[in-house]
Order: C-alpha cells, then structure tokens, then sequence
C-alpha cells in the first residue's frame, strides 16, 4: 500500500515536503523546501529531517523555489545521495538558488558566532557548506516537460508545464500496485494566466489522487488590466511626492514579469523619468537564464519584446541599470528622488531590500510596492498586515512610506483558476488541498463542494494517509 506523509506546506505555504512510500517504487521525496521567515541561521537551524535522509531512492523536484528546494544540500549533507527529478530549466536556475542561499547562510552565520563569541557563548557549526551545494546539482536528473521516464519497473515520472515560473512543473507519477494502476498528480506551484512570459498551466484529466496547492485559495487576483492601471496610480504618486520605489521582487519569476511591465510602460512612454535599478546580483544572474529560454515562454509575450528585448529582458527597458556590487548598491542611497528599486527578497527576509528599506521606509514621501505573497513570519506580511514599526540591523524603524500591494502580479492561480484546473479530472480524484494557510485551505474547499459537488481534504503537518 503506498502512503503520502506530509512534512512541510501543510496547513501553510512554506517548506513544501512530502513523503512518498511503496513497495513499487520505494521512499521517494517530493519537494525539500525551506521555511520562511526568520534569518538564515535560524531558517537552517531549526530544521530536522523527520525520516532518515540515505534511506531515500530519490527527490522529485517542481520547480526552483527556495521554500521548494532549499533544504537539498542539507538533505545530501545527512547522506541523500541518490537521483534529483527536475526540468532543465529548474537546474539551471537551482545552481543560482543555491549558491545564493548558501552565500547568505554562511554570511549569517558569521555574524551569529560574533555575537555569540562576544556573550562567551558556544560558536555554531555550519550545517552544510558549499560542496553539498555543488553535490546537488551532480545528482539532478533532467526531464523535458511531457516526456515519460521511467523510475522503477512499472513506475513512470512525466512533468507538465505549471506556469508559475521558468521550469516549473506539474508532477505526474504512475505505478502499478497489485495488479491495479495508480496515478497521483501534484500541481506543484501553478501559476497565474495572467502572467506575462509564462504559459498557462497545463491540465493533465486523469488521476486517483491529486494533490493541489491553494496559496490564494481564498481570493481572486484582480485583472492585469485593473493591476497595471494600479501600478500606473502608484508610480505617478509616488513621482508627484518627489518620492522613490522599492519593489521587494523574488528573483526567479516575480523580477523578470516586472521588467517586462515597466518595459511595456516605458515603450508607450508612461514611466517618466525613473531611474530604474535591478539592484540583484541572482536576479540580474536569472535574468540571464530566462533570456536562454524565451523560446519555451508564452509567445504572444516574447513576439510583444522589440528585438533588443528578445535577446535579453533587460534590454526591453533602456532605463534599467544592472547594480552588482555592494558599493553600486549603496550609491543608489545617494539619489533623492526618481529612483525605483527592485531588489530581493521577495519577503523581505534578506538581502539588498532590508538596506533600502533602512534608508527610505521612514520617509513618506517614498513608496515600497509588494507584488507577491508574504507568508507568515516575514518582514514583507507586517508590513502588508500594516505595521507601523518595524526592527531591522539591531534597529527600531517608523513605517511612514506608503505601503502598496498589487495582487495581480502574483504567479500563483486564483481561486477561480484552482477551482477550473480540478474540475477538468474526470471522474473526480481523491484531492488534497497543500501548500496554503489554513484559512485559505478552508475556504478553498468549501469554494469546490459548493461550486463543483467535489470533495476535499486538508491533510495537517505530520499527518500521513494511505493512497
């Protein structure tokens, strides 16, 4: 009998992990994703596998997300050292996931056995290092989308194309057991038809169990056309006010979809004069990952690009300035007014974001615009949820630059488009609702009885069943 226990992104948003036991294909991981919330040594520190990490046959991989992805090299550090399923595209991005996770962990933890040698308290190990990054990314194992590979007799892995950013994917695996066959399908992240470069979700129509993610479960997104008109709005008064921007922006996904909006602005001459900084090194990095891979993205988009955008994003916008080094970073606090920041991380958990923030926040003149979910725990959901003051660096700051959120942006589906995705499997699967907050889940599943007649399970952390 083969069982699903859930281990991460059950009953919340991060840390997507789930168990997969048979006697078909054995102990495979589907997802090795790291909370959110908290600094990195914390995030790291506070993780224990909860199964025995050399005991696995291998990781089935949706897409690059840290909250997805995160924990693999601690997972090869325990002593996983078997076989990692994901697209191309998903490696590629991976190497930079990594490396930049790591880069922010060690530095964390430099700071953190400082402080702790300063109290005359016992310095921290690392938990993983680089080499464990670099093991990773040997161990991948890449799958085009809709191509059926086999994992073990009678088991075979395809993934379809999720939308939600590049190489994300839905995971398809099929086994046979006591003569019967099986067929679980998990969303993975699906994302947003509204999307700019990304393709619209596929719809596989067949499984016995289908496990789906419900991150905004609980709302619809407003249309592009309403969002930009938003984005328009909030552009021009953060320019009346002599004010600037700050866009927290994840890296893979959220960061490109922008420039390619303010791309479009700046074509039909409705940017005004802002200087418009990528101030990211792993974006400015992935950017040049998606620009490898514009010919797989949705071509309505790509055919939009002038040519110089269809050789690199980033020169659909002329305005856009590509700050890699710290020191270019910091010269940005030098501008008054008119510049426009697009910086990670996308939660505000980290990175180059938090610096501007302690330059700017405080003044409400400026503007800090949010494009994408804010989990629980993170700096971005106080300041979403209206926090008027926050800590950062050791510091007490006052909240007073205008605080706005633009839903439509988001790469995940809306409720309507989660309800469409599982209504198409036919006849009704088992489905499980993952990878939202609880409320969301709740509401998402009351949304599928009420609108489709289709019942669903809101399976808890820890919780295993039995497929």
């Amino acid at each position: 009998m083969a069982t699903i226990t859930f281990y991460g992104a059950a009953q919340q948003v991060t840390g997507s992990c789930y168990l997969l036991e048979s006697p078909s294909f054995g102990r495979l991981l589907m997802e090795c994703g790291m909370r959110q919330g908290g600094d990195a040594v914390h995030r790291v520190e506070n993780t224990q596998f909860r199964f025995e990490p050399e005991s696995l046959d291998g990781v089935i991989l949706s897409h690059a997300h840290l909250d997805h992805s995160g924990l693999l090299p601690r997972l090869v550090q325990a002593g996983f050292d078997g076989p990692i399923y994901c697209t191309p595209a998903t490696q590629e991005l991976l190497r930079i996931m990594l490396e930049d996770a790591w880069g922010l962990y060690e530095r964390d933890l430099e700071f953190e056995n400082r402080r702790r040698q300063r109290r005359g308290r016992k310095v921290l190990q690392p938990q993983y290092n680089l080499d464990d990054v670099k093991r990773v990314l040997k161990l991948c194992h890449t799958l085009p989308y809709r191509n059926e590979f086999e994992l073990a007799p009678g088991t075979r892995l395809r993934f379809l194309d999720a939308g939600h950013i590049l190489g994300a994917a839905i995971v398809e695996l099929c086994w046979s057991e006591k003569g019967e066959s099986r067929r679980l399908v998990f969303s993975g992240d699906l994302g947003n038809k509204d999307s700019v470069l990304m393709n619209d979700p596929e719809q596989p129509t067949e499984a016995d169990l289908v496990m789906m993610e419900g991150t905004y479960g609980n709302r619809n997104h407003r249309s592009m056309t309403e969002t930009m008109a938003e984005f328009r709005d909030v552009l021009a008064s953060a320019w009346r006010r002599g004010g600037n921007v700050m866009i927290p922006s994840f890296a893979v996904g959220r960061t490109q979809e922008i420039i390619f909006h303010l791309g479009r602005l700046h074509q039909d001459g409705e940017l005004d004069d802002w200087q418009v900084f990528l101030d990211s090194p792993m974006a400015i990095e992935v950017t040049h990952v998606y620009d490898n891979w514009l010919q797989i993205m949705d071509s309505g988009d790509v055919h939009s690009l002038t040519s110089q955008g269809r050789e690199s994003l980033a020169n659909f916008l002329p305005t856009l300035k590509l700050t890699r080094t710290p020191e270019e970073s910091m010269a940005i606090n030098r501008i008054k007014q008119g510049a426009l920041i697009i910086a990670g991380s996308g939660m505000c958990t980290g990175g180059r974001i938090r610096h501007h923030f302690k330059h700017r926040i405080w003044d409400e003149r400026n503007t800090v615009i949010f494009a994408g979910f804010q989990a629980q725990g993170t700096l971005g959901r106080l300041l979403v949820d209206g926090r008027k003051d926050i800590r950062m660096f050791g510091e007490k700051f006052k909240v007073k630059a205008e605080i706005a959120t633009l839903g439509g942006f988001s790469a995940h589906a809306g409720q309507t488009e989660l309800i469409d995705w599982a209504k198409n499997f036919q006849p009704p699967p088992r489905l499980l609702l993952v990878h939202g907050e609880a409320g969301a889940l709740q509401i998402l599943s009351s949304k599928l009885s009420q609108d489709l007649g289709l019942d669903s399970e809101i399976p808890a952390e820890g919780h295993t069943i039995e497929i």
